[in-house]
């Protein structure tokens, strides 16, 4: 039995109370000898911080092993707790991301807020461990973590291990973590415990045997562009055969994509370095197959740019690295690749192997899934923008749009795994409304929200705010839009052209005139949900959905902020943005 919807700042009703009562007879049945034992069995509390997915198998694989040591493990996102619960006794573990440029993930951003503030309480009994997943491209890497670990320490908490902060390939760095956890909190284990009981393992997700280091061979089985001709951007629409794979996704889940480098880009950058391609590396691959599959050849990373500032101290690099100026250097940057970089520094020669380990890996890219399988069990669908640019002496593409645009014959396998977003779902509640923002490609998720609901014969209304630049050229997916609003799925549709008029209008100029309607529909239970540009669009959306509630329930802004926090606790507002 679900838990009844409760809104907002409402009393309860009689339903509520009812469930209320009966939930707390349940807790109040639980055997004594059991409840005895939990007491005795040092219980790790592990809180997670997640936007992608990643945190919570690193904490599923943490809880394993806890059980393993006969500890006691619990598992909870870090929002669904307030710095108030962790005083005492408590063995915290803390597992997060860092999203954007050293933001807290969504989940985590309302516990750090209180967390942070001056009346947080103090945690002297408590003990802590942080694990920080992030990528070392950002100069802001792994902050969130770095900020709890640091902040649990000034409250008084006891660090049992020191923090370990994990780039994009963390899997291993994250396991030694884990035995190390798990051998100091056993430590503390008292020797009076009993071990935890077997029911207190609650059933981990199924892993899929395709991931990050063996990805599934799939068929691109439609590649179609969607933007019109003369739209400034091209929008395409994939569909990749699962086959035989088992893979199994949900609306909401997000697909992962390994590219492969261009070849002309191959070339060019093996002539610029006088390689023939044929140097051999210690993985035993080839320097000409490691750059077209294994390593990052477009964007420069920072230990090639500190590099080329050392070997080349008066040189245009140099000049801009060492004088510290981060926004000049990012300007610089802009729009340029490796091989760019390398031009720029034309007195500086590498041999094979000293290069190759400058560069990153190659990493996946991951794109929001925008089918349902309930409507498309054996195939799964992406709303792809190509990149695409040029200055006057080169062009550029994307590494993964235009692999996928271009270079993906039928018979060429393109390696996938599924990034599951268990965050991002249409509501367990067919009855509940669903406000969905999402301009661009950003509509992805919610075409396969709109189909799932569809299928599922949900009653609940659905209204979706999409726009990009003309409504001729950028309205993708409108015959299947119409068909939805047709059929009655899809109950509203505000659409925000910003170019086709002389003042620009985007979706949260929709939604500020719809206000009033809007805060109806979420004091109804509606779930608000937001796809796409995290930079602007997202927070633009933001300020719009609070001037909402502040306008419609005549409240400050720190009202307004109480209730979109409520929202977030109550997981009606989430996000996928990128």
């Amino acid at each position: 039995m679900s838990a009844p919807f409760i809104p907002v700042d409402a009393p309860f009703t009689k339903e509520q109370q009812a469930w209320l009562s009966g939930f707390m007879a349940g807790l109040a049945a639980i055997p004594t000898a059991d409840k005895e034992v939990q007491s005795a069995t040092l219980t790790l509390e592990i809180l997670i911080g997640t936007q992608t997915g990643n945190c919570e198998f690193v904490a599923e694989d943490l809880a394993a092993a806890a059980r393993g040591a006969g500890l006691a493990a619990t598992l909870a996102p870090l929002d669904s707790v307030s710095p108030e619960a962790l005083g005492g006794e408590r063995n915290i573990v803390v597992v997060t991301s860092t999203y954007g440029e050293g933001e807290m993930p969504d989940n985590a951003e309302l516990f750090w807020e209180e967390l942070s503030a001056d009346g947080a309480p103090r945690l002297e009994s408590a003990k802590f461990a942080v694990l920080a997943l992030g990528d070392s491209s950002y100069d802001d890497y792994c902050q969130a973590g770095k900020l709890i670990d640091t902040r649990l320490e000034q409250l008084g908490a006891t660090r049992v291990v020191q923090r370990v902060d994990c780039d994009v390939d963390y899997e291993d760095t994250a396991a030694a973590w884990i035995a190390e956890v798990v051998e100091h909190f056993a430590a503390l284990q008292p020797n009076t415990a009993a071990p935890a009981p077997a029911a207190a393992a609650a059933p981990a997700r199924v892993r899929s045997p395709w991931n990050k280091k063996t990805p599934y061979p799939s068929r691109l089985a439609v590649n179609r562009v969607l933007s019109g001709p003369r739209s400034s951007k091209e929008i395409r629409h994939y569909e990749f055969d699962l086959g035989d794979s088992g893979i199994t996704y949900a609306a909401g889940d997000a697909l992962a994509v390994v590219p492969v480098n261009e070849p002309a880009l191959v070339d060019e950058l093996l002539g610029h370095l006088g390689f023939s391609g044929d140097e051999g590396l210690e993985n035993g691959s080839s320097l000409r197959t490691a750059f077209e599959r294994e390593l990052d050849i477009t964007a420069p990373s920072k230990d090639l740019l500190a590099e080329l500032s050392a070997r080349e101290p008066s040189g245009a690099v140099a000049e801009l690295v060492q004088r510290g100026d981060k926004a000049q250097l990012d300007s610089w940057l802009w729009g340029k690749d490796t091989l760019d970089v390398l031009k720029a520094a034309q007195g500086v020669a590498f041999d094979a192997h000293e290069f190759a380990a400058l560069l990153r890996p190659m990493q996946h890219r991951a794109y929001s899934i925008s089918s349902s399988p309930l409507a498309s069990p054996d195939r799964v669908h992406l709303t792809v923008a190509s990149v695409r640019y040029e200055n006057e002496a080169r062009r550029y593409g994307g590494v993964c749009s235009t692999f996928l645009a271009d270079r993906v014959g039928d018979a060429d396998p393109v390696h996938l795994f599924l990034q599951p977003n268990a965050a991002f779902r249409v509501p367990a509640d067919d009855d509940a409304p669903m406000i969905m923002v999402g301009p661009g490609t950003g509509i992805a998720p919610f075409r396969g929200f709109l189909h799932e609901r569809e299928a599922r014969g949900a009653a609940g209304r659905n209204w979706l705010f999409f726009g990009d630049q003309h409504r001729e050229s950028d309205f993708i997916y409108e015959d299947e839009l119409t068909g939805l609003s047709e059929r009655g799925v899809l109950d509203r549709l505000d659409l925000a052209f910003s170019r086709d008029q002389a003042e620009k209008v985007y979706v949260q100029t929709r939604m500020l005139e719809h206000s009033a309607e809007l805060y109806a529909w979420l004091e109804e239970g509606g779930h608000f949900y937001v796809c796409g540009d995290a930079s602007r669009m997202a927070r633009d959306v933001d300020d719009a959905l609070h001037a909402v509630v502040a306008r419609e329930r005549g409240v400050t802004a720190e009202g307004a902020a109480e209730y979109v926090g409520t929202l977030k606790r109550q997981k009606r507002y989430v996000r996928d943005v990128y």
